[in-house]
């Protein structure tokens, strides 16, 4: 019997934060901890989003973007991260087993508007709170 935590990261389009935070994870984490992510609308995941993490080396290799509904009640989850403040909102508030429900507000780069440049800077800085939040919460865990 598989006695790994799990944790579902859950934003709106599960196209950049959400991934980024699965990632994250699976990097720190190994074999202690199963990360997932979805999202509520789903979208492709935004080309930024590989960029700034092939970056770094974080891979997103085998992740995809999928439906919330992919995983309730179909996937028992120790603990449930919203990274979106709509994901907050409008979360499913029922998930079977669930020990620990987090909301962790990071801002939507793929909403944000500018130049090229600003843009992928955006995304980065994005990303590096992802990665400090992720850090912090695996060492109390």
């Amino acid at each position: 019997m598989d006695l790994r935590k799990r944790v579902l990261f859950l934003c709106t389009g599960n196209s950049a934060r959400s991934q980024m935070a699965e990632a994250f994870v699976r990097k720190y984490a190994g074999d202690r901890i199963e990360a997932y992510s979805a999202g509520l609308e789903p979208r492709p995941i935004h080309p930024l989003t590989y960029r700034v993490m092939e970056e770094i080396d974080v891979s997103l290799a085998g992740q995809r973007s999928k439906p919330v509904e992919e995983y309730l009640t179909k996937v028992h989850f120790h603990t449930l991260v919203t990274v979106c403040d709509d994901a907050e909102k409008n979360c499913p508030t029922v998930w079977p087993g669930l020990v620990t429900r987090l909301h962790w507000s990071f801002e939507d780069p793929a909403a944000f508007e500018g130049t090229d440049a600003e843009k992928l800077e955006k995304f980065r800085q994005v990303r590096d709170q992802i990665d400090q939040k992720v850090r912090a919460w695996l060492e109390l865990d």
